[in-house]
């Protein structure tokens, strides 16, 4: 083992793709009678929309877009085009994101309709989905009328819109907008998962603007249910020459894809003891300093992973071959070369995962 700390001058992650939204989420609102239906009829208000864990772009009729790495737009509607479709229909939820522009004047709102399905003739029908089962069968057609009372408005967003899930849209869209994607979307995860009380098994309804969920029980109180979270820890692990660990898992149906150590905060551990664990089940290595370096929601469907680099104090490997069948030590000219070779490839732009590599590699990759 050498003497060099690889430790020694590594900072935070200055950036993290999903954890940039500057949007101001005004929590002292969400309980306000009504707020929808006034946010709805504000001319600042706009709405976006989210499926299924996707969210409405602008719709790219030539493909060009997935080639040139052009920007993405959230499609957004006036408040006032949706209210009525909104406000009277409860296969939809609205979620009120919060206020931003200079003066805190504008609004967003998000609007879920996974629980709307289209039939072959483009009629709607109010459905639940299995929460195992994701896809895109909605969208958004700005020709129809506002006072129409059918959900029309959605019925025709699945010609009018492309939709995108959230590693697609993050890297080529602002912070603003992917803070905005972001939080809907973990709202839907979970308001689509969540359909009964836990603790009674009575029906929920949606509560706080979309943040909560009420139970619907009244002998047991009408619960407030938020969502829950759940803590994982990813580490880039690094020993005495300043080579970085590299894994492959098992679920992974790509061959190449290779990222750094991950895994659930079990209960009752704290963060620092999640890394150590992780890196001795999955790898056979034992760490030493654990520096924190930042975190990000990842909802897929409730993470938040908080990033740590630590120092190896052993460097023998030896893979579970449950979770993580290949582990290889990496410098980077060696992982320079895998890249090139295409014997390798790294997680997507959107993953906290990425942006660690870099941060050891010392330049975008």
């Amino acid at each position: 083992m050498g003497l060099f700390s690889p430790l020694a001058m590594t900072q935070a992650l200055p950036f993290l793709p999903l954890a940039q939204g500057d949007i101001d989420y005004q929590v002292s609102k969400r309980a306000q009678p009504g707020l929808i239906e006034e946010l709805l009829q504000n001319p600042n208000t706009k709405v976006m929309l989210v499926s299924d864990g996707l969210v409405a772009v602008a719709k790219d009729p030539a493909g060009l877009r997935q080639h040139s790495g052009a920007p993405m737009s959230l499609a957004t509607i006036p408040g006032n085009y949706a209210v009525h479709d909104v406000l009277n229909h409860q296969e939809v939820l609205p979620i009120f994101l919060g206020s931003y522009g200079p003066e805190r004047d504008e609004y967003a709102v998000a609007v879920d309709i996974s629980r709307i399905s289209v039939d072959p003739r483009g009629n709607t029908r109010g459905v639940l989905p299995d929460a195992a089962n994701t896809g895109a069968d909605a969208a958004l057609d700005e020709s129809m009328p506002a006072n129409k009372t059918s959900l029309s408005i959605f019925a025709h967003a699945k010609q009018q819109y492309d939709w995108v899930d959230l590693r697609t849209f993050a890297p080529h869209a602002s912070a603003r907008q992917v803070g905005q994607a972001t939080t809907a979307i973990a709202l839907s995860n979970w308001h689509t998962a969540q359909r009964y009380c836990p603790t009674c098994g009575s029906k929920v309804e949606s509560a706080l603007s979309g943040w909560a969920q009420r139970c619907t029980n009244e002998s047991d109180g009408n619960r407030l249910l938020f969502p829950r979270v759940e803590p994982a820890v990813i580490v880039a692990i690094v020993d005495g020459e300043d080579r970085l660990l590299m894994q492959h898992n098992r679920a992974w149906n790509d061959a190449s894809l290779f990222s750094v150590t991950a895994g659930f905060v079990e209960a009752g551990e704290n963060l620092e003891h999640a890394c150590r664990r992780e890196a001795m089940e999955e790898t056979g290595i034992r760490l030493g300093e654990v520096k924190y370096l930042g975190s990000q929601p990842w909802p897929f469907p409730a993470s938040l992973m908080m990033a740590f680099k630590a120092q190896a104090l052993t460097t023998e490997i030896h893979a579970d071959g449950d979770e993580t069948t290949d582990v290889r030590w990496m410098s980077r000219d060696q992982l320079t070369h895998a890249l090139i070779a295409g014997e390798m490839s790294l997680p997507g732009k959107a993953s906290i995962a990425r942006h660690m590599i870099q941060e050891w590699y010392g330049q975008e990759i």
